[in-house]
């Protein structure tokens, strides 16, 4: 035993000097290759240099097949074995694990006998710049690459486990990972994994509702991007580059691409973080930086991106921020069209593929178009309250201030803000301001600003409904229906013609009075009372439009008095249509409203009291009739509001008119009665 222990001692001593000069002689050459090219001592590919063995390309071979299983197998997976690809590509990371811990227990027996020979020259120097506190190496240094290696395959097994529903120990693979390189400092070897690793755990605390747990993951990952795009800005390493034979390494620009679309998915995930705890405007500035990105660095699906973009349109909407709305619409309408041509409907039949195509180009398309719809609507309904005056009319003196004020305001308001919010590349950008440019983005103060932009709506309206028919879409079909009626209801404020006025609303009636007739209650309930009392409001327009010239002439004829009577008893019958919807099946009206219906049915009941005052004709008894009908429906208001105090408020002008009329009315009904007394 001495004799053998001896020899073994010997031969140990012999191995140490051997090794000791050859690593001296290591450290001397890699000393002279950082000061003359500036490498970071130990990257991947010098790290691995020793293992460029059967066993390292095994290792390499493994982690191939398990990305190609993960990615595009799991894909052809059996509905009946949906995760068969995962399960196969967790077991080559856990035998790739095995293999690392074998390599890296080789790699440390060998770092110790270097820092021997160098002074720990591996470890983080005090008042260097990479001294983290808390840190225990540099993330370019062996040990930080040997963490990050293992990190690597702990996020790999994250993000399986998390595929296959397994949160839990999705979870603990992740946490695994940031452990080990929570250790090191952020260098461009392991801030990809840092980003990704974090973007994860945002995800993963997101989908259990933990909405600021996830925050501040993704905010961590944004500050670090932030930060070393800052301090260095140099591609960094993918997480594939830790897997990769000799001369199989990544381009510099695909790590780039890699680089940068984790940074825009840490972006798209704090907008969502940042919708679900209602700070809105921050999400709306993040939604719109991740489309941006998108489109700069080519990462998007054409379709996915117009409706993201398309939707982001309508929160600016609700901002009145209408050229970014604006351009977000022409943006979406142009990429929309990258996703190629619509199949016609005889290449649909003869093939599924081209089927399924053509439904969802349409789909997406028509889409679109409703937020276009939905655009120049909210542009004009704004306007229009800008200029309104008390009655509801149009203010012509503040018309007159408003463009005074606005003909050098705006333009340059628009120079500024648009340099800040440009989507498109350099194949797309003109597309997208030709389109602009077909719709202004200012509010419109005549008529004709209000008709072109009606125009470009009307025109909206009918490629929507192209494929939002009313047989299979009769819902989205009737919403389009009706936007177009608010279209023309909008564009009359606009005109000062009262006869052009009137058939502005007649047009909304015609849209809509056919679907109210055809639409079954019993199924549509909601619907058809939109629909009964926009008619009724239509046919109610018309009325005080027919009114109104009238009273400019001496004596109306037979004719208008006809006329003016039937519009007055159309308002009549569809507001007494919504009216009994509300009622009970028992035909009993509600002792209380609920609170969705309480001002539609007062406002019902008020217009319906008024309409039948204001019937016209020569007999005394039909007089006497309708007085005491609008009596009636007076009277309702005012009790009902006594009954219910907390109504008051939501109908104070028209519960002021009706206590006026309930003192009026029996003055006049009074009268009518002596003339016909004296009559008789």
């Amino acid at each position: 035993m001495r004799t053998c222990s001896g020899q073994f001692r010997h031969c140990g001593e012999n191995q140490r000097n051997d090794r000791l000069q050859w690593f001296e002689l290591k450290i001397s050459v890699c000393v002279l290759l950082k000061k003359q090219s500036h490498l970071h001592l130990g990257c991947p590919g010098e790290i691995m240099a020793a293992h460029q063995s059967t066993e390292w390309r095994t290792v390499c071979e493994k982690f191939r097949l398990a990305q190609e299983l993960s990615e595009i197998e799991s894909r052809k997976d059996p509905e009946n074995n949906p995760f068969r690809s995962k399960y196969k590509a967790r077991d080559l990371l856990k035998e790739i694990h095995c293999s690392l811990v074998k390599i890296h227990i080789e790699e440390e027996e060998e770092g110790e006998d270097d820092n021997e020979a160098d002074g720990g020259s591996m470890q983080i120097a005090e008042g260097e710049p990479g001294n983290e506190c808390g840190k225990t190496c540099t993330g370019d240094s062996p040990a930080g690459l040997r963490a990050a290696r293992l990190a690597v395959l702990q996020y790999y097994l994250g993000v399986n486990h998390i595929e296959t529903e397994e949160l839990s120990a999705g979870e603990q693979h992740l946490m695994n990972c940031m452990k080990l390189i929570d250790k090191c400092t952020t260098t461009r070897e392991n801030v990809s994994l840092f980003i990704q690793a974090r973007n994860q755990l945002g995800i993963l605390w997101a989908g259990r509702d933990e909405i600021e747990k996830a925050q501040g993951f993704l905010e961590i990952a944004e500050s670090m991007y932030l930060l070393y795009m800052k301090e260095d800005g140099q591609p960094p390493l993918d997480l594939q580059d830790y897997f990769v034979s000799e001369g199989e390494e990544l381009s510099q620009q695909e790590k780039i691409r890699r680089f940068e679309m984790a940074y825009t998915h840490t972006l798209y995930y704090l907008a969502q973080v940042y919708k679900n705890l209602e700070q809105y405007e921050r999400s709306g500035q993040y939604c719109h930086s991740t489309l941006q990105r998108q489109l700069e660095y080519k990462q998007f699906v054409p379709l996915e991106w117009a409706i993201n973009a398309a939707t982001l349109s309508q929160y600016y909407i609700t901002k009145t921020r209408y050229m970014e709305a604006r351009h977000c619409l022409a943006a979406a309408s142009v990429i929309a069209t990258l996703a190629g041509e619509i199949p016609s409907e005889a290449a649909a039949k003869e093939s599924d593929a081209e089927c399924e195509k053509r439904e969802e180009l349409l789909q997406k398309r028509a889409e679109i178009a409703r937020c276009w719809i939905k655009y120049c609507l909210n542009l004009m309904q704004d306007a229009k309250k800008l200029l309104e005056d008390n009655i509801g009319e149009l203010d012509l003196d503040r018309q007159e201030e408003l463009k005074r004020a606005r003909q050098n305001e705006e333009e340059e308001k628009e120079k500024g803000r648009k340099s800040a919010i440009l989507f498109g590349s350099s194949d797309t950008f003109d597309s997208i301001c030709s389109l602009e440019e077909k719709i202004s983005s200012m509010l419109p103060l005549d008529f004709e600003e209000a008709r072109s932009i009606f125009l470009v709506g009307q025109s909206y309206v009918a490629q929507a409904k192209e494929y939002f028919a009313m047989d299979g879409h009769v819902t989205d079909h009737i919403e389009i229906l009706q936007d177009h009626s608010a279209l023309f209801k909008v564009l009359a404020f606009f005109e000062q013609d009262l006869e052009r006025r009137c058939k502005m609303h007649k047009r909304r009636v015609d849209l809509l009075e056919p679907i109210c007739k055809d639409l079954n209650a019993q199924y549509y309930l909601l619907i058809c009372r939109q629909l009964q009392f926009e008619l009724a409001e239509s046919y109610y327009e018309m009325m005080d439009l027919k009114l109104a010239v009238a009273d400019k002439q001496d004596q109306p004829d037979v004719h208008t008095i006809k006329k003016f009577n039937n519009l007055c008893s159309s308002s009549m019958k569809y507001y007494q249509m919504f009216l009994d919807s509300i009622r009970s099946p028992e035909g009993k009206f509600p002792e209380k409203l609920e609170d969705e219906v309480l001002r539609p049915a007062l406002v019902a009941k008020f217009r319906v009291a008024r309409l039948q005052s204001k019937l016209i004709s020569n007999n005394l008894a039909t007089q006497l009739e309708n007085l005491n009908h609008s009596l009636e429906s007076y009277s309702f208001i005012v009790q009902y509001c006594e009954e219910n105090p907390e109504a008051k408020k939501a109908v104070e002008t028209e519960l002021e008119l009706s206590n006026e009329m309930v003192s009026l009315l029996p003055l006049k009904i009074n009268r009518i009665r002596s003339n016909m007394a004296s009559c008789n």
